[in-house]
């Protein structure tokens, strides 16, 4: 049997896990596998890398904001002093059931309202719609607060340029090439708001994300990342708007072992599961 560096065994195509020594910490990087090859090998991959960070960078260029009348629950979720980092549970608030430009509305005027709000934009700020310029211009003018469109607009029309779509293995408009499936998800973990008043709020989003090109000899495979968003919203007009946004990397876990899937799977699950409405 003959094991390389990282645990490999080169005679039996197995892994072996080597644990941490010491007082190693198990969440530092990982030396990389090298020779292991296709998608599995994406994270260590310098042009993928590039490729999602350009991405997530462009998410959090963005500011989230919905449309719809929120009801007020007039509940001690309204203290200014109160901020919620527990974890997702059943309100007996009933769900959101609107929806301006395709996207969820309505949320209530308060923490979880909020949280609900902020987990939303995330995930159509952070869709393959944003490289259409009209699905992008029509997401904008949906979510982000009237004084801010004009500044987010100009500022994403320059950052989706034909450039950035040829970096990201898609056609100078934006389209994707024949034969494959583009796939940019933005998924939340998690959400907690750390501050609180009758007309701000602001809340952080713990996100995965997916972006690349599926299909059969892709140069660009789907890859993923992990990024925290912390939005700044703004109570106008009956719902909540997002007037600023910061973004930073991680928390990201170690990453499993789990086997990389075919191209031909991951392009029917990308075009085969739905996203979700996040509200409660």
């Amino acid at each position: 049997m003959s094991l390389g560096e990282d645990g490999y065994d080169e005679d039996h195509g197995l892994t072996r896990t080597r644990l941490p020594e010491g007082e190693g910490d198990p969440y530092a990087p990982r030396r990389g596998r090298g020779g292991r090859g296709g998608a599995r090998g994406g994270m260590s991959s310098r042009n993928l890398i590039t490729v999602v960070g350009v991405v997530v960078l462009l998410i959090a260029a963005i500011a989230f904001a919905n449309r719809g009348g929120g009801s007020d629950s007039g509940d001690s979720e309204k203290s200014g002093d109160k901020v919620s980092s527990g974890a997702t549970a059943p309100s007996g608030v009933k769900p959101v059931g609107g929806k301006s430009g395709g996207i969820a509305s309505g949320f209530a005027h308060t923490q979880q309202g909020a949280e609900s709000a902020a987990s939303n934009y995330a995930v159509a700020l952070g869709s393959s719609d944003m490289f259409s310029a009209d699905k992008r211009h029509q997401i904008v003018q949906t979510v982000i607060a009237p004084s801010e469109v004009e500044r987010f607009q100009t500022t994403l029309d320059k950052a989706y340029s034909p450039a950035f779509f040829k970096n990201a293995g898609l056609n100078e408009d934006g389209s994707t090439p024949k034969g494959f499936t583009f796939v940019s998800r933005t998924i939340p973990v998690g959400s907690k708001t750390t501050q609180f008043s009758d007309d701000k709020a602001t809340a952080e989003v713990w996100c995965t994300g997916l972006i690349g090109l599926a299909g059969e000899g892709s140069t660009k495979p789907v890859n993923a990342g992990w990024f925290t968003i912390t939005m700044q919203l703004s109570w106008i007009d009956g719902d909540w708007k997002v007037a600023d946004q910061s973004q930073k990397d991680g928390p990201a876990p170690v990453s499993g072992d789990v086997p990389a899937s075919s191209a031909k799977d991951i392009a029917n699950a990308a075009t085969g599961y739905g996203g979700f409405t996040y509200a409660r």
